[in-house]
């Protein structure tokens, strides 16, 4: 686990700075497969999982549900066929917050933890 995962979330409000530059830079270092979009205006971590078939794909997806309602924090999450593709950002500031980056490393960790 990394450090990043071993974070929690914090309360976020409308108003709550937005990560970018330097900072999103320096926390993709951890999260070498994620990446930024931006989707319908809003920048977004995103990552897509392969899995060897429907069940272990839907398996991780319910790993990662119980880990988002946990932390309070929660993802768009499609399940297909041998793929999740996770995309986390912060609804009450529509961006990218420190929670995102957290989330994603604990996604991350969860996805390890599912292919032991």
């Amino acid at each position: 686990m990394t450090a990043l995962a071993a974070e929690h979330c914090v309360a976020c409000r409308p108003g709550a700075p937005h990560v970018t530059g330097s900072d999103a830079t320096a926390l993709l270092r951890e999260l070498p497969d994620w990446r930024i979009v931006e989707r319908d205006g809003v920048r977004r971590l995103e990552r897509v999982y392969t899995f060897p078939d429907f069940v272990s794909a839907l398996a991780f997806t319910n790993r990662l549900a119980a880990i988002a309602e946990a932390e309070g924090h929660h993802p768009a999450i499609t399940t297909e066929w041998g793929r999740v593709t996770v995309a986390w950002w912060t609804h009450a500031i529509l961006g990218l917050h420190r929670n995102d980056f957290v989330m994603a490393a604990k996604s991350d960790s969860a996805f390890v933890a599912s292919s032991a």
